[in-house]
């Protein structure tokens, strides 16, 4: 019984983070920013791990979160995985 409380636990939280990334995303005013991401501040997976706030280095270019759009060059990040902005 306790292992089905802990299943349905962790798939309810999963649910309710999914939820508030999919609103974030639906936002017309934001956009992924790339290399942007303190550590534990990233909007979704990347680098092998499954949940926003996993990062685990400041501004890796393989991480990413959501920025007002036109903000994401001028914070130094790149709108692509892997590169960032000169």
């Amino acid at each position: 019984m306790k292992s089905n409380s802990i299943l349905l636990s962790t798939a309810v939280g999963t649910l309710l983070a999914f939820g508030s990334i999919a609103a974030q995303a639906a936002d017309g005013d934001k956009e992924k920013c790339y290399g942007v991401a303190k550590a534990g501040e990233n909007s979704c997976a990347a680098n092998g791990h499954s949940c926003q706030g996993q990062s685990k280095v400041d501004n890796d270019p393989t991480e990413w979160k959501y920025v007002g759009k036109g903000e994401c060059e001028k914070l130094g990040g790149s709108p692509t995985a892997g590169s960032k902005a000169s």
